[in-house]
């Protein structure tokens, strides 16, 4: 799979970066904030975005309408800390494939991305 990362954090992004090489996919672009985010989608055409939902400037949920205005079969994952019902649903209805929580393990990590090919 063609994986694109929107993640502000270098290490968060080199740690997903690591571990998605590991499981023998491909990272074809990186994106600190929203607007490199949607460049780097119309260029890249990944198979799945993985999408940290607290970024500078555009928040996930924003960058997440953008990229389903560009391509609404879109698969992203939202990677985030917060755990709120509230946003879960919000990001459900938004049509995000899933949710993962920060700290994952890499056996959770492993089982997202079976679930993904």
């Amino acid at each position: 799979m063609k994986v694109l990362l929107v993640e502000d954090n270098a290490l968060t992004r080199y740690t997903i970066k690591s571990l998605v090489e590991k499981l023998g996919h491909e990272v074809v672009a990186e994106a600190e904030n929203g607007e490199e985010a949607v460049k780097c989608f119309r260029e890249f055409k990944p198979d799945v975005v993985f999408l940290d939902l607290i970024l500078p400037g555009k928040s996930g949920v924003e960058i997440l309408e953008e990229l389903r205005a560009v391509d609404p079969a879109a698969r992203v994952v939202v990677i985030t800390a917060v755990e709120q019902e509230e946003i879960d649903k919000r990001l459900s209805d938004k049509g995000v494939s899933a949710i993962l929580r920060k700290p994952f393990s890499f056996e959770d990590f492993k089982t997202l991305m079976k679930s993904l090919a």
